[in-house]
């Protein structure tokens, strides 16, 4: 009997709990799209990577010769303006120059000699002062670069061409979401999503440091053409459709 009422109590509680109502409110549909913005904007530095390259028999000899080298470049730059925080050694490297032996009637080879050093010496120029750069080249081939000379125009701060190519972007995904939802005849809600994917960074563009015999003779500035750097940002934006 005990067991029996406490089965009762509980089957009577349970009975005055009422139920939990499902849920059957539609939910709203969606739309998401994504849109690309960009900002164009002239650059106001320049970042060459410079290269000098010295061979002697012995490494002290090739690192000698490539340090006297460098050595010039290095106060050349300083006399040109550039500050310290703008000069950056980078991929400093010694190697060994080996001669093949051909190979005998028999097939064999005698071992490979060292027969010299090669001795490189990287450095990373920024320019701040574009007017400068055509001159900067040129004076860095006379005084001993003879490898390297990839140019990257860039922007020092590029924030604000940035959040412009971010605000057109947005503006971009609204318009069309609009023309999109207009055509099926219906309405944008709340926006839900927004996620950006930021390209900001600026194409290198690339400059050959080899010169023809006539512009060496003529020592000539290298020409130089900046442009523009164009930056980019695509956003993507999930609106609810007004019902």
């Amino acid at each position: 009997m005990r067991t029996l009422s406490i089965a009762a109590i509980i089957l009577a509680a349970t009975a005055s709990i009422p139920a939990i109502a499902e849920d059957t409110t539609p939910k709203p549909g969606v739309i998401s799209v994504s849109a690309t913005g960009n900002a164009d904007v002239a650059p106001d530095m320049a970042i060459l990577n410079l290269m000098v390259m010295r061979e002697a028999e012995t490494a002290r000899a090739a690192l000698d010769a490539n340090t006297q080298a460098m050595a010039a470049v290095l106060t050349d730059m300083k006399a040109e303006g550039i500050d310290e925080r703008d000069l950056q050694t980078s991929n400093f490297n010694i190697n060994p120059r080996y001669f093949y032996p051909p190979r005998k009637n028999d097939g064999t080879q005698k071992p490979p000699r060292i027969v010299g050093y090669v001795v490189t010496n990287g450095l990373t120029v920024r320019v701040r002062d574009l007017g400068k750069l055509g001159t900067i080249l040129d004076r860095s081939v006379t005084l001993g670069v003879n490898s390297g000379g990839n140019v990257r125009f860039a922007n020092d701060d590029p924030a604000e061409a940035i959040n412009q190519a971010r605000k057109n972007a947005m503006e971009n995904a609204i318009a069309k979401a609009t023309m999109l939802t207009e055509t099926a005849g219906i309405g944008l809600a709340r926006i839900t999503q927004i996620s950006e994917q930021n390209r900001g960074r600026p194409r290198p563009q690339a400059m050959a440091m080899a010169r023809s015999k006539m512009a060496a003779d003529e020592a000539a500035p290298v020409p130089i053409a900046a442009g523009e750097n164009s930056y980019s940002v695509t956003v993507n934006v999930t609106w609810e459709l007004a019902q």
